[in-house]
């Protein structure tokens, strides 16, 4: 290592829901890798994103609450990341780091909002919100697709989780000597599910839905592959100055099925209402896994904390001590106090109102599938109240109880709609 400033490496997976691990209960998929990095991990157990994958990655690339950056949406010029917003990536390069994204961009295919533009010095990417859709490279089908490496599409063999991981090994080795931010977007388990068959025919006799075992099994290869990344690390002495993180962008998508009011008809969801593009919390609540043995986080420890996905720049510009001279501020907050190993259960910290929706529209409108949470509370829409400890499922709301609570829930979204 060129300092003591840890590397980080960054896996974000695309529609895998919080429970569709099985360290999280799910008893049909297996995630053995991902479940040792789970017992061995710092876990923020009530971690909040957007209901949808470019709204989440814009927030968590600046910090910014994502109506604030342009990003809103996923298609139709709602996806273009402000080209003033200062990316994770830009503060990592200014600091020296060697930057790196392989997989699932979402943030702009021209200059420029594109990757290379945004910070980041290796790029190997496929276009769009997903692998097939118009915005990438014709006739792309998961296996053998051209993709955008910073100057030309170029043709890589292999399955696209393969590929993430591949290229983004390649791209460690070339910098182990050097401090790296490596960011592993992958565009799986994202539909069409499609995966090789060894990973998926073993479900079809686990569940009754075909396309949910399609599903599994691309959860199935990421698992694999993280497995693969981290014996990687640990063969090269990197392990343990690589602050290793892992985070979903949403609720599942593949992994369960809902009624009209959200409720879970079929699947595993650990227990909560809503899936992707939801504003109750199967939407929104998500994995995270942070792992650093020389920063002390080896032990597997829980946070309860509600946090969000724009805490997670701010935390990591204090734990790698970044270059911040601008003095940008964020509408999250360095969690690093809640983090640090024997002082997370004594630090003081005070309860905060966050806030996610979800805006497929042109134009944002005001509290449309939204929820404001707290430690204890869930104001959904602006309207129902779901005290979240005793009521994980939201079955009963609360509001006519609560008045008090639902203003003060209200008040707070107020003060974010007039921000954003």
């Amino acid at each position: 290592m060129a300092s003591d400033q840890p590397n980080v490496v960054f896996v974000l997976t695309d529609d895998q829901g919080y429970g569709d691990l099985s360290c999280h209960g799910n008893p049909v998929v297996r995630t053995p890798h991902l479940d040792e990095l789970h017992n061995c991990s710092i876990r923020l157990t009530d971690y909040h994103v957007g209901p949808t994958c470019a709204p989440t990655r814009a927030g968590l690339l600046t910090g910014h609450y994502a109506n604030s950056t342009g990003v809103w949406h996923t298609i139709g010029g709602r996806s273009l990341l402000r080209s003033d917003e200062v990316s994770m990536a830009d503060y990592f390069r200014r600091s020296g780091y060697a930057t790196g994204i392989f997989g699932k961009w979402h943030l702009g295919d021209n200059a420029p909002y594109r990757p290379q533009d945004r910070g980041f010095e290796t790029v190997v990417v496929h276009g769009g919100g997903g692998i097939g859709q118009t915005p990438d490279y014709w006739g792309n089908n998961y296996f053998d697709d051209s993709y955008w490496n910073g100057e030309q599409h170029t043709r890589y063999e292999g399955y696209c989780t393969d590929v993430w991981f591949q290229e983004a090994l390649k791209f460690i080795e070339r910098n182990q000597t050097e401090k790296f931010f490596c960011y592993i977007p992958t565009n799986a388990p994202h539909s069409p599910h499609l995966v090789d068959p060894a990973f998926s025919d073993p479900y079809l006799t686990l569940t009754p839905h075909a396309e949910r075992a399609k599903f599994y099994g691309m959860v199935a290869n990421i698992d694999e592959n993280v497995g693969g990344l981290r014996r990687r690390l640990a063969e090269l002495g990197l392990d343990e100055n690589t602050i290793f993180i892992f985070m979903t962008d949403n609720g599942s998508a593949g992994g369960v099925e809902v009624d009209e009011r959200h409720f879970v008809t079929s699947g595993f969801n650990a227990g909560m209402r809503g899936q992707k593009g939801s504003e109750y919390d199967g939407g929104h609540r998500v994995p995270f896994f942070l792992h650093w043995p020389a920063g002390g986080f080896n032990a597997g420890r829980d946070v309860d904390e509600v946090t969000a996905n724009v805490d997670v720049l701010p935390t990591l510009i204090e734990l790698c001590g970044l270059d911040n001279s601008e003095s940008d501020s964020f509408d999250g907050r360095s969690l690093a106090p809640l983090l640090q190993p024997g002082e997370g259960e004594q630090e003081v910290w005070p309860d905060r109102a966050l806030v996610t929706d979800s805006q497929r529209l042109t134009y944002p409108v005001k509290w449309r599938k939204s929820a404001v949470m707290t430690g204890g509370w869930r104001l959904v829409n602006g309207r129902e109240l779901y005290a979240i400890k005793e009521d994980p499922e939201q079955r009963q709301d609360v509001a006519a109880t609560h008045a008090e609570v639902v203003s003060e829930l209200r008040h707070a979204y107020e003060s974010w709609w007039d921000k954003v």
